[in-house]
């Protein structure tokens, strides 16, 4: 797990950039655009785990086919109201709707038997039915 990046410095804003480029597999080199990039996400009090969570959140959407790779870069990413609904969508836990209980239990079908079956439960009935007479008669 990465430590906590705390300050807005340029420590912390390197930091970020070789965490985002260790998470997404790229290698881009820290000019002052993307600095600056990150001054303002570190300003807007986002932080290392935030960055991991989105990261892996788009990765995940990516594989799904439902985003696009376009989405993990740099400055898209870092566009921070789309950053924080992807965080915030990152937090979501979706459930299934409750579902109400049906007021008239439907009845369950019997099962289809072949013959086969049958006469064994037949014969099955048979010998507890003789057994029951033969602990049920008198001595």
């Amino acid at each position: 797990m990465t430590e906590p990046i705390a300050q807005n410095s340029p420590q912390s804003v390197r930091e970020l950039h070789e965490l985002y480029c260790q998470r997404t597999g790229q290698n881009l080199s820290l000019r002052f655009d993307r600095e600056r990039l990150w001054y303002e996400f570190l300003r807007a009090g986002f932080n290392a785990g935030d960055l991991s969570r989105v990261i892996a959140y788009l990765q995940k959407e990516i594989r799904a086919a439902r985003r696009n790779i376009g989405a993990l870069k740099l400055s898209n990413l870092l566009q921070l109201d789309r950053f924080e609904e992807d965080l915030n969508i990152s937090r979501v836990r979706l459930r299934a709707p409750a579902q109400h209980p049906d007021p008239a239990p439907k009845p369950t079908p019997f099962p289809l038997l072949d013959d086969q079956q049958r006469n064994r439960m037949l014969e099955q009935l048979k010998t507890l039915r003789d057994q029951l007479r033969r602990d049920s008669s008198p001595p």
